[in-house]
């Protein structure tokens, strides 16, 4: 069962311009029920103060990669400020997604660092999309790569049910495969849809409106440890409102809540 709610706030950055309209923001989700966030380029000591002020957890963050390789004092400054522990990436940078070598740069980097952040009591995070399902090498996937070769006492992964499904991938098997190394989930949907009447195309939508079976995927999470919940819906919003669609996966997962 999920204890508390939360939401990566990419899914209403467009409601997030300006420090009194993420105030707004903030109090509205709290109120819907979304009492836990993930940043997605809004980290500040303004956001910290908020999300405070209204309740709002920070389980973590998709930080910089640049900041945090070059500038680990002010990433922990600025992530102890929020209240997490969590310092993560939304993605590697694209000479990772380009090349074999630029993939083992990326880990090489990030596994460097990693310590410097542990003994300050922080964890680094990657969050993953499809594409590391993917191989450069026709070897190993660079997720099984990432997988294999990050720090695994010091990196932890937060889990796409969305992206994974859409890379053909088994969304169950990543999360056990993952146990003690997935602390987020985001919980996303995604759905076919006709395009000519010969091919289809996916898109990500509300939960419980598509093809993840939830009762599954709630299970596993919580049968391997997951620690936080967390919805996205990037875009494909009911009306173009992602409120609207919020409402509808928090009214789904109802049943899921403690």
């Amino acid at each position: 069962m999920i204890s508390k709610l939360g939401l990566q706030l990419y899914t209403v950055r467009d409601y997030m311009n300006t420090d009194k309209d993420i105030e707004s923001t903030i109090e509205r989700l709290v109120s819907m029920g979304y009492t836990v966030g993930q940043t997605a380029g809004h980290e500040s000591e303004s956001l910290a103060k908020i999300a405070k002020k209204y309740g709002m957890e920070i389980a973590g963050t998709h930080f910089s990669f640049d900041k945090i390789i070059n500038e680990p004092d002010e990433t922990m400054r600025l992530h102890e400020l929020l209240g997490t522990t969590n310092i993560g990436v939304g993605a590697m940078p694209s000479e990772g997604r380009t090349s074999q070598e630029g993939l083992e740069n990326f880990i090489r980097s990030y596994n460097k660092v990693a310590p410097i952040y542990a003994k300050n009591g922080f964890k680094l995070t990657y969050h993953n999309h499809s594409f590391e399902f993917t191989s450069h090498d026709g070897k190993k996937t660079m997720m099984e790569y990432m997988y294999d070769e990050f720090d695994k006492d010091n990196i932890t992964f937060v889990l796409d049910t969305c992206w994974v499904a859409n890379s053909g991938a088994d969304v169950c098997e990543w999360i056990e495969k993952l146990q003690g190394r997935l602390d987020i989930l985001h919980l996303k949907d995604i759905r076919s849809i006709n395009v000519d009447g010969w091919a289809v195309r996916q898109e990500m939508c509300e939960i419980g409106n598509g093809l993840i079976c939830w009762d599954k995927v709630i299970k596993t999470a919580e049968d391997t440890g997951v620690k936080y919940f967390a919805v996205e819906q990037d875009n494909f919003w009911v009306d173009g409102d992602p409120f609207k669609s919020l409402q509808i996966s928090r009214d789904y997962l109802k049943q899921y809540i403690k």
